[in-house]
């Protein structure tokens, strides 16, 4: 796992997860010319989260069953024709559809998540996982600021065309970059078994519920952050929006670092302080109507705090089950999109109904769910060890 292949696999990891995402700063445009209501907008973020959410129980656990450079390289293949479909949408329908295809095989993330995790020494899992983690964070943050900047001088089309063409490119790419598979594989009824019966573990359900809030909170920022930005007193540009994904890249030193933090046996108590680092960052970012400083501030707070969490959540699980690493990543992740979609169809509805105060309450009760999941199932996880 030299440093090139962490790299690939990083990049890979955020032109799969851009395509999911990308329509965050351009939720105005796209349901302008699409003739989609404001208050349904999040539904192009969320469309994207329900695909994925069926590509983890489906999908991922092929990677437990097929050679997993070639499959890497199916699914960016496939994430293409996505976004290549919602560029040429000629209508709401076939956008919807083309992002429901984008994300189902996004999940390719988790693979490569998996494949990094496999090809791991032990005492380096957490550092790689964070390096090909961090991968995710540039490609949700990054890509906004592509998405605003493109949108504002090509039209939102352009974003998706854009990423089709860097979809397909890496497709091509990875089986010659990466090495033969050589591991031993289950057949794909067992790997489903397998990870039906993850959802009985506690350490599991967890780790799970903790992602779904936590992800819910990271939707309900991001996928609702662009309406109250591009009306009054703000009246920002796409361009201008997306430039706040500079903010949350702070997230991808948190994946960094976090990986470091799990390897030497403190993800436990990282998840805790992450946490409740992540519901005080509320205090400022519902501070937007007022203060784009603020707003900024409590972005780089929440994406660093998101990022610790999930780096470590997803050591602490590949460590308890090495022999099913993307079974137990994407079985895990089925919490990360439940949270995700439902932050990015609520936020926006929560917005037309009382504006940014209260989407902000609900980011931050999200925030503090998640934090009482996390103590709660620790103190009862450390009494069943005992």
């Amino acid at each position: 796992m030299g440093t090139g292949r962490r790299l690939l696999l990083a990049v890979v990891c955020g032109v799969a997860v851009a395509g999911v995402y990308a329509a965050q700063p351009v939720l105005g445009p796209m349901g302008h010319d699409l003739g989609v209501p404001e208050r349904l907008t999040g539904w192009f973020v969320a469309a994207g989260q329900l695909g994925y959410l069926a590509g983890l129980v489906l999908l991922v656990p092929l990677g437990d069953v097929a050679d997993r450079r070639w499959l890497i390289s199916a699914h960016l293949a496939l994430t293409a024709a996505g976004t290549g479909l919602t560029a040429a949408a000629p209508a709401a329908w076939a956008a919807f559809a083309g992002l429901a295809v984008a994300g189902l095989f996004a999940v390719v993330v988790q693979i490569a998540v998996a494949c990094a995790a496999s090809l791991s020494p032990p005492d380096e899992r957490g550092r790689n996982i964070g390096v090909v983690t961090s991968g995710v964070v540039v490609g949700i943050l990054g890509g906004r600021v592509l998405a605003g900047r493109l949108a504002e001088e090509w039209g939102w089309r352009s974003v998706y065309a854009v990423l089709a063409v860097l979809a397909l490119a890496l497709a091509a790419l990875v089986p010659a970059a990466l090495p033969a598979d050589a591991r031993s594989r289950q057949t794909y009824g067992r790997a489903l078994a397998s990870l039906a019966g993850l959802f009985r573990e506690r350490l599991f359900l967890t780790r799970g519920l903790v992602a779904l809030f936590l992800f819910a909170s990271f939707g309900v920022l991001w996928s609702g952050m662009a309406l109250p930005l591009s009306g009054a007193p703000w009246h920002l540009s796409e361009a201008q929006t997306g430039l706040f994904g500079l903010a949350g890249l702070a997230g991808a030193l948190g994946a960094a670092r976090a990986g470091r933090w799990a390897d030497a046996g403190r993800a436990d108590r990282v998840t805790v302080l992450a946490l409740a680092l992540l519901a005080a960052s509320w205090l400022a970012i519902a501070q937007l109507p007022r203060s784009l400083w603020l707003l900024a501030a409590g972005v780089v707070v929440l994406d660093f705090a998101v990022q610790a969490v999930h780096v470590g959540n997803q050591h602490t699980l590949t460590a308890a089950h090495p022999d099913r690493a993307s079974g137990v990543i994407g079985g895990h992740m089925v919490f990360y999109s439940l949270g995700s979609a439902l932050g990015a169809a609520a936020t926006t509805v929560a917005y037309t109904a009382g504006g940014w105060t209260t989407s902000s309450l609900l980011g931050a009760g999200c925030a503090l769910a998640a934090l009482a999941v996390a103590v709660l199932g620790g103190r009862r996880l450390y009494a069943r060890r005992r």
